[in-house]
């Protein structure tokens, strides 16, 4: 059955490359496309256009699919194109003549559109509680670990003093930059384009405000045109934020693996998070982290490869969009996985507290020597020089204690404000 037959039969080819694997990719909407119809069955009655009892056949019949659709046996079979008509078969099937009838005053095209606006606003909002999740882990940690110092690094070269306080809650709150624009793709799904039919709208007299509030949508895209011109664009904002999230998580990934490296020996993973060499006996590798860095790094791919699919695309439906779903759904998938799998490995990790007894990390103190030279008075050129030429000669010893003070800084890590911070965004 195709929501399009018209008696003619396709070429199987023809078939077989247009479908692709859309019945595979369908499953992960099949529930979301079962409670638009629902919506729109209520709202077909509410105008008049449906029987009061033909829209409650409909709405029970619907019911039951949903849990059918909740389930891990609902499958899309060969003889159907896609999830819609899959489901619109087996509302016939129960129901005759009138489960025909939910077909009116609507098109597959805004069938698919509502079904992954709705997929992008419950999955967007997975991914905040998952961020949020690990936020807090970080801040707990950043807390518990925030005298433990350790080496900072720039052009891979040791710097400056940081610390695990620091290095924790600098992953905290960024993932507050990523919460912002996983906010703003929130706000772009968020609306409802039911009822623009093809993309021009329809001359039923529909009530497209009832199926936003029904569908529990913040607002509903007006403009019809506008509604189909969402997709694609829906897509692309809301990669765009899980780019941002699979960023943050692929840098802290890398400083992991590093950290992890005997020649550094920041941080240790109990064996039971490690995988080992089929010849090496010793190895103990961060394969957790290794993925989750190759997994980021794809993600991070995704905004530009939708681009590509919809780049000069004129106003109106095109069957690139189909495509749209082979690169989004499994990248969903995998960052949400990797968010999980990044709380999971934190709460097991171990911290290397004695890190700077090693006499190699004495210059990373430096800083602190000048700029107590230069608070006794000494120009901080000349500052710069002394220590210079103390480091040169072999002179130079760190300073026992230091204090930074100013906000952010390893003595004052501002771990409540930037809870606060998280706390106004969400």
């Amino acid at each position: 059955m195709k929501l399009w037959e018209k008696g003619i039969t396709t070429d199987q080819k023809i078939e077989n490359f247009t479908v692709g694997n859309d019945r595979e990719l369908d499953l992960v909407l099949a529930r979301y496309d079962v409670l638009a119809s629902i919506a729109h069955a209520k709202m077909l009655a509410k105008t008049g256009l449906l029987k009061e009892q033909e829209a409650t056949d409909i709405v029970l019949a619907l019911e039951d699919i949903l849990q059918y659709c909740n389930s891990k046996s609902f499958t899309i079979d060969t003889d159907f194109e896609d999830v819609h008509s899959k489901i619109e078969f087996m509302l016939i099937e129960k129901l005759g003549a009138t489960g025909k009838k939910i077909h009116m005053a609507r098109s597959r095209n805004d069938q698919v559109l509502v079904a992954v606006h709705l997929y992008l606003k419950t999955e967007i909002g997975e991914l905040k509680n998952l961020i949020t999740e690990l936020f807090e882990l970080l801040l707990v940690l950043a807390e518990k670990h925030q005298d433990a110092l350790l080496p900072g690094y720039t052009h891979m070269q040791i710097a400056m003093p940081s610390s695990f306080g620091l290095w924790f809650s600098a992953y905290a709150e960024s993932l507050i930059d990523d919460m912002i624009i996983v906010n703003a793709a929130l706000q772009v799904v968020d609306q409802n384009p039911l009822g623009s039919a093809a993309g021009y709208g329809s001359s039923f007299p529909i009530d497209r405000t009832h199926t936003t509030q029904t569908l529990k949508f913040s607002t509903l895209k007006y403009n019809v045109v506008a509604a189909q011109m969402s997709r694609g664009k829906s897509e692309k904002t809301a990669a765009f934020a899980m780019s941002s999230i699979a960023a943050t998580l692929s840098k802290m990934a890398t400083d992991a693996c590093l950290y992890l490296c005997q020649n550094f020996d920041f941080i240790r993973l109990p064996g039971h998070l490690t995988t080992g060499s089929s010849i090496m006996p010793h190895k103990k590798n961060p394969d957790l982290f290794e993925l989750i860095r190759g997994k980021c790094n794809r993600i991070q791919s995704l905004p530009y490869e939708l681009t590509l699919l919809t780049n000069n695309l004129p106003s109106g439906y095109h069957r690139e969009f189909q495509l749209l779903k082979e690169g989004l759904f499994p990248a969903m998938e995998n960052l949400k996985s990797c968010l999980e799998m990044t709380c999971y490995a934190l709460q097991n990790i171990e911290i290397n507290t004695s890190i700077l007894e090693d006499s190699k990390y004495k210059h990373l103190f430096t800083v602190d020597t000048l700029n107590e030279l230069v608070t006794r008075g000494i120009p901080f050129r000349d500052a710069y020089k002394i220590v210079a030429e103390q480091i040169e000669k072999g002179t130079y010893n760190a300073p026992e204690a230091i204090s930074h003070t100013h906000e952010g800084s390893i003595n004052n890590l501002c771990l409540d404000l930037i809870r606060q911070k998280m706390q106004a965004v969400l």
